[in-house]
């Protein structure tokens, strides 16, 4: 019967390789938590996405404004 190799050293290879990675999660998971430490409350700023925009129903847009019913326009005004 032939062997497949050392068990040993695949073995041992493994396990480093599993300990380096858990060292870098690690240091992922500590550079993480000063990040979030370091970073300014976002409370108080606007929200990027929804800037300038305003609740309730919509000015018509000009290029519409001759297909729409004119109660209809007076309506979203």
């Amino acid at each position: 019967m032939p062997f497949k190799g050392k068990p040993s050293i695949t073995k041992r290879n493994r396990e480093q390789a599993r300990r380096e990675r858990n060292l870098e999660k690690e240091e992922r998971r500590k550079q993480r938590v000063i990040d979030r430490r370091d970073r300014p409350e976002g409370g108080s700023e606007e929200d990027p996405d929804i800037a300038g925009i305003i609740p309730g129903p919509q000015p018509v847009q000009e290029f519409l404004s001759s297909e729409i019913p004119l109660a209809v326009r007076e309506y979203s005004r």
